[in-house]
């Protein structure tokens, strides 16, 4: 029988689209850790019309531009509303890895209240990306107080 639900996909699978999907699989491998899954299908002008990376559990569809399906980028539309967020062994390693390979500081590596070292940065195809390193498991009481805190209270 036939799973509506494929096994192999996480129920969510974010689908992003570059202009230059090849060059962004490669980056998003070395900077951020994904791996190639399955085949690359290309249109006959060498597009890439689908191609899969995951992490972990996490699957993430890619394609290049096609704009006469309505399928555009970021960095086509002039930005972006939508930040993906990633748990990473070092967050400054990846940082500072995601900036030499052409990416853009949004936020900088910086201790966060409720317990994540977090930076944020552009991709150079517009995606937003927030990445983290867990440092401290922080209890209901005290983020509490940290938040206020950080929030002006």
């Amino acid at each position: 029988m036939v799973e509506p639900i494929p096994s192999e996909y996480s129920r969510l699978s974010p689908y992003l689209a570059v202009d230059g999907a090849d060059d962004a699989i490669a980056f998003y491998c070395d900077v951020l850790g994904f791996e190639r899954r399955g085949d690359v299908m290309r249109s006959p002008d060498g597009r890439i019309g689908h191609a899969e990376i995951v992490l972990g559990d996490s699957v993430v569809m890619l394609a290049d531009e096609w704009p006469e399906a309505g399928n555009v980028g970021p960095a086509t539309i002039g930005g972006t509303p939508v930040m993906l967020h990633i748990y990473v062994e070092d967050v400054d390693a990846v940082h500072a890895a995601a900036v030499a390979a052409g990416a853009e500081t949004v936020r900088e590596p910086e201790d966060q209240f409720y317990g994540d070292r977090l930076a944020v940065f552009l991709d150079p195809w517009g995606h937003k990306w927030s990445v983290a390193t867990h440092l401290e498991d922080v209890p209901p009481e005290e983020m509490g107080r940290r938040a206020a805190e950080a929030m002006g209270g």
